[in-house]
């Protein structure tokens, strides 16, 4: 075998092993779909809930508003004079879309240092841990998907001091992942995967 064959073999094997999929699921409006399409995500989901205590119809619409399941999910890039690009609007990445200091803190705290936003058992532990502490902190509980929400995309001191309230768009979304959660929860307990 010719050496730049062998070495476009590696560079295919290589190339194969990295890859993943990333993309969300086909009806994303139908929690036992999503489960049946991506088994792995509702294993996640209940360990996350068996560690945590987070309700896996609170995750899925989490995960729904910040990513749409999208693994390696980014903010938009920023434009100046509609042209030259500027970077992201935040570090935020991955299925939980959790920021780079948020993130880190968690993989020295309970992840560990192999953590990946990009990986849904790492999402959603993240997910679990995060929403645990606010309910430690601020009194949420780690089911009310509204509240938590809040807290999540505002930060626990945000939402301590109330910025959600000058956000009328927030708080609309709030509520939305609210309804969402309770969808989920009611799809999940038909087909029986709650």
């Amino acid at each position: 075998m010719s050496r730049s064959l062998r070495a476009l073999i590696l560079l295919l094997f290589v190339s194969a092993c990295g890859s993943a999929n990333y993309s969300a699921p086909r009806n994303l409006d139908n929690a036992c779909s999503i489960v049946s399409e991506r088994p792995a995500y509702l294993k996640a989901m209940k360990r996350a809930e068996r560690r945590w205590g987070v309700p896996v119809a609170v995750q899925m619409a989490t995960i729904y508003q910040e990513s749409k399941f999208i693994g390696n999910a980014r903010t938009p890039v920023q434009y100046s004079l509609g042209v030259i690009p500027m970077g992201r609007q935040s570090s935020a990445y991955g299925y939980s879309q959790a920021l780079d200091g948020t993130w880190e803190e968690y993989q020295r705290l309970e992840g560990g240092w192999g953590a990946r936003r990009d990986d849904i058992h790492d999402a959603t532990d993240f997910m679990g841990w995060y929403f645990l502490e606010t309910q430690r902190e601020l009194g949420i509980s780690v089911a009310d998907a509204r509240n938590q929400y809040l807290a999540y995309h505002e930060g626990r001191t945000g939402y301590r001091r109330g910025s959600y309230n000058q956000k009328g768009w927030l708080l609309k979304v709030s509520n939305e992942v609210a309804n969402r959660a309770v969808l989920y929860d009611a799809q999940l307990r038909a087909c029986g995967k709650a």
